[in-house]
């Protein structure tokens, strides 16, 4: 079984091997150790009882094993992007070029740089070992942090993002960044994406162009890659977009990799979420039942994809592994959403 629950100091070892195998574009969690350490200790700060509103707090939750207890996966939540770090973005917007005389009109899509200072809540830093991108896994990796999102919705803003890792060419280089940002910075692709990784931002507002970017006058093989994503992020992207979330104008600055954007209240998984009580005694769940997304809701957060038996009484049964792995003893909550979208009757 694998179950999802908050960091934990012990897991750095795991967490920085995880990092080192990423091949770059995690922003949120670059390979440098004492940074990863930070973000553990960042992570724990922010599961603190007494937020009431969201502000900087950064929710790192790791995936375990539980047979080899071992860390596969992580994921997080950003409560709020900016804050004393901006947060950068190019914005796509389109500008019109017009001459009536000669009839000719034309929509020109053109790259405006943009910071945000106190912007939305965002789900970031998801990455699933290699071996482990089957059966579920990853389905749980995403999907869990939307129901602790649901338990403890003042936590976060009315709004949700998530950045898409951008296109990466066979050789391992960014089309996007080839043929923009090597021509103001003196390091590569991935230096750059560490350095705003580890919040060394001003480089940023210093070096990156100060005048929009003209779509058309790039490549047609760059402008190809704008809002394109990293073939390993497909299909992270197809299961927020079958959440809710839709394709926004932004992109990020150094891959162009899409940013997609959904109204919390209106998530699939956070909207069709429930509540019911644990039942005592372990329950025989039937062999055909269909796998939940479920969760207990606390702060202390634990979250698996296991069947279970729902009553009329709002009441629920587990079998007994599902239970411990939840840390739930009977009458407490369990929270719970279907685990895929349920196509509407006709």
């Amino acid at each position: 079984m694998h179950v999802l629950r908050p960091i934990r100091e012990s897991d750095l070892a795991g967490l920085n091997a995880l990092a080192q195998s990423t091949g770059g574009g995690l922003t949120t969690l670059p390979p440098d150790e004492s940074f990863l350490a930070a973000r553990i200790d960042d992570s724990l700060h922010a599961f603190r009882p007494r937020v009431r509103q969201p502000q900087g707090e950064y929710y790192l939750f790791a995936l375990e094993d539980t047979v080899n207890h071992e860390l596969v996966g992580v994921s997080g939540i950003a409560a709020r992007v900016g804050g004393f770090e901006p947060w950068y973005t190019y914005e796509i917007r389109p500008e019109q070029h017009a001459h009536p005389p000669l009839g000719i009109v034309r929509e020109v899509p053109v790259l405006h740089l943009r910071q945000e200072h106190r912007g939305p809540s965002e789900l970031c830093s998801l990455f699933l070992r290699s071996d482990r991108r089957r059966g579920g896994a990853g389905r749980l990796l995403s999907l869990a942090r939307l129901l602790f999102i649901a338990a403890h919705r003042t936590r976060f803003t009315p709004t949700l993002i998530a950045e898409m890792r951008g296109y990466i060419d066979q050789t391992g280089r960014s089309p996007f960044w080839e043929a923009v940002g090597r021509h103001f910075f003196e390091f590569d692709f991935y230096r750059a994406d560490v350095l705003s990784g580890l919040g060394e931002k001003q480089f940023i507002a210093d070096l990156m162009p100060r005048h929009p970017i003209y779509v058309p006058l790039l490549p047609a093989a760059v402008q190809a890659v704008i809002g394109r994503v990293h073939h390993d992020t497909e299909p992270a992207l197809a299961l927020l977009e079958a959440e809710g979330f839709v394709r926004s104008n932004e992109v990020d600055i150094f891959d162009a990799g899409p940013l997609v954007r959904a109204v919390v209240a209106e998530v699939r998984a956070i909207r069709e979420a429930r509540t019911a009580t644990l039942r005592s005694g372990a329950a025989a769940v039937p062999a055909n039942a269909s796998p939940l997304l479920l969760a207990n809701g606390s702060l202390d957060f634990r979250a698996v994809v296991a069947a279970a038996l729902t009553h009329e009484d709002g009441s629920i049964s587990l079998n007994r592994e599902t239970a411990s792995a939840l840390d739930l003893e009977p009458g407490n909550p369990v929270w719970m959403a279907p685990l895929r979208v349920i196509p509407r009757q006709p």
